[in-house]
């Protein structure tokens, strides 16, 4: 049984928590959607462990939280996601003499724990994110893949923890407060997520790749894997053709379930490859690969190109789908849909953030629902960017900007300032809190000896898509996906590709002069032409002017109703927003307007107490 599912727990030394089971019971509740099959609960007086869960292989069994007796005590683990390596590593325990009465990998990752220890998280390859009570030593200790794509969040308490796959499970124990500062707005704001950072106050988000340990002396945090620089010896003959290995053992891995499963497919270089790949392994066995892509009304006609989206998708997601014979459906949402504010609370809910990002998040939480009636594996794209350097601004004159380099693309969802109250805007003061967290990220840089000039500059760049850009989108990926029970992989973010990539030569990356050169050349014999030589074009938004006059009219409605979120905005910037025509409203007033929604959607929902001080 692999299982993506919603976990929680409270571990406390000097309350007993058997008489706390309704709170326990409180915060898993509200990860429901994230494991519709079932749910479980393991309490005793120091530790309570919840879970959600969502089953896709070995449907019968694993059922958790998941427990082995041992002669020193019980050890009890909640565990989310998939160790892809876990056929290996169960076949290692068996040769150490353990034994096993379900095929999960939830009981490999248990077992193997009771065998290595905390060094059991050097040998996972996969998605999870898992906690392990062990009443041996009392302990809990808490665990988060390499690359972060599955969330964990933790909030420390006067005598233990509380922790949960999102933060509404930690909020929903009368312990943890609904409060947030205003680092928690510069987050909100900012659009450069800083690792380790959960917006609410006093909660924090357990870093990718680290482990962190409670005991009776507290909290401690530390990293198990990072990116590390590394001597690259192949030339580019050989790095091609282990890129083309390294895929096709991936995605192998990957197409694993005893459920129906899918490729989300936009017709890019990333997603076309990944399906085409997919394709010829399924056909091994005689089976079709099932793709999904999202489409509106109108798109061609209303189409507005930019920088990292210059072109309509449906003609490449169609040349794709008839050249490896999908079975495809393209999944069409119209502006009425996408501007329906319980749609916009739906995504706002399975955020936990107002983004700002208005309609893109919205037909993403669609897209997902309606792939959801017809597999519950999804296959995904996301992320090739970051690794093979996909976005414009690795090439141009923006790479050397001072900032994260998104931001000086333009990444910045309109003009937040010009939203924000003057007050607002004069206390978070973004310029310094963005150049500060920028130097901080620099700093982490690992660098070769001698590295200068522009390999060092991409090196740096690279780096900072990895572990900050990366980590916005793969959060949005795993909520968006999950509140609708659809467990999404991202095979490009197998920790083996992210290492041999990061540390191949940006020369190399780019050795015929365009973007991701590399996976080009590993998969174009998949792959139409045309999608082979597309140049990026990003996840769409949606041009209906229907949409468009839908929140113009919803944001009107907020001013007549005076609604709070109002307090935090200049409301004249928003009515110049709303005044403009449908047909010339430019990005920045669209997005002025998204924003305002979205963050009176959030207020409503999570009711926050702000604090400016």
């Amino acid at each position: 049984m692999i299982t993506v599912c919603g976990i929680t727990g409270w571990v406390s030394y000097r309350r007993d928590l058997t008489s706390h089971r309704q709170v326990l019971d409180a915060m898993t509740e509200t990860m429901a959607c994230r494991g519709p099959d079932a749910a479980g609960a393991w309490v005793t007086g120091r530790a309570a462990l919840g879970h959600r869960r969502l089953a896709v292989i070995d449907l019968p069994g694993g059922a958790q939280p998941m427990t082995v007796d041992t002669a020193d005590g019980p050890v009890s683990m909640v565990y989310s996601g998939e160790a892809y390596n876990f056929t290996e590593l169960r076949d290692e325990l068996r040769r150490r003499g353990h034994g096993f009465t379900t095929d999960s990998d939830t009981e490999v990752v248990l077992r193997g724990y009771l065998e290595w220890g905390e060094s059991l998280t050097e040998k996972l390859n996969g998605m999870y994110a898992f906690a392990i009570w062990d009443s041996r030593t009392e302990k809990l200790v808490m665990v988060r893949d390499r690359m972060g794509i599955k969330p964990f969040y933790y909030y420390e308490t006067d005598d233990g923890v509380l922790f949960g796959s999102e933060p509404k499970a930690i909020l929903a124990n009368p312990l943890a407060a609904p409060e947030v500062g205003l680092d928690g707005l510069r987050e909100i704001f900012s659009f450069a997520k800083t690792p380790g950072h959960a917006i609410w106050k006093g909660m924090k988000e357990l870093r990718p790749g680290h482990i962190a340990v409670v005991d009776r002396n507290g909290l401690r945090e530390q990293a198990y894997w990072r990116l590390e620089v590394s001597e690259h010896t192949d030339d580019q003959d050989a790095t091609v053709a282990h890129v083309r290995e390294l895929l096709e053992d991936i995605i192998a891995r990957q197409l694993v379930a005893d459920v129906p499963r899918c490729t989300l497919l936009s017709g890019g270089l990333d997603s076309s490859a990944m399906t085409s790949l997919a394709a010829r392994k399924l056909g091994e066995h005689g089976e079709t690969v099932r793709s999904f892509a999202v489409d509106f009304p109108g798109q061609a006609e209303n189409f507005r190109a930019i920088d990292v989206a210059p072109s309509v998708d449906t003609p490449y997601v169609h040349a794709v789908a008839e050249h490896v014979k999908c079975d495809h459906r393209d999944i069409m949402l119209d502006g009425s849909a996408l501007s329906d504010p319980a749609v916009r609370q739906a995504a706002i809910a399975a955020r936990d953030l107002p983004t700002g990002l208005g309609d893109r998040d919205n037909s993403l939480y669609l897209l997902f629902k309606a792939v959801r009636e017809q597999s519950t594996v999804a296959l995904s794209g996301e992320s090739a960017d970051e690794v093979f350097g996909g976005y414009p601004w690795f090439h141009d004159e923006r790479r050397e900007a001072d900032t994260f380099p998104w931001l000086a693309g333009g990444l910045t969802l309109g003009d937040t300032k010009s939203l924000l109250s003057q007050d607002l805007t004069d206390r978070l003061d973004l310029d310094t809190y963005l150049r500060d967290h920028y130097l901080s990220a620099l700093d982490e840089v690992p660098l070769k000896d001698g590295e200068t000039g522009l390999e060092k500059r991409m090196r740096q760049v690279c780096y900072l898509h990895l572990t900050r850009m990366v980590n916005t989108l793969l959060d949005r990926k795993d909520r968006m996906s999950m509140a609708v029970g659809l467990e999404v992989r991202v095979p490009f973010c197998d920790h083996r590709l992210v290492s041999y990539v990061f540390n191949t030569p940006w020369s190399l990356k780019t050795f015929d002069g365009r973007e991701k050169s590399i996976l080009r050349e590993a998969t174009r014999d998949v792959l139409p032409e045309s999608v082979a030589n597309r140049k990026k074009s990003g996840y769409p938004g949606s041009f209906d002017p229907a949409y468009l006059s839908a929140i113009k009219q919803q944001a009107g409605d907020l001013i007549t109703s005076g609604h709070q979120a109002l307090e935090l905005c200049r409301v004249e910037t928003l009515k110049e927003a709303i005044a403009a025509p449908a047909e010339d409203i430019t990005t920045q007033q669209r997005a002025t307007i998204e924003r305002a929604l979205d963050l009176a959607t959030w207020m409503d929902l999570r009711k926050p107490t702000i604090t400016l001080d």
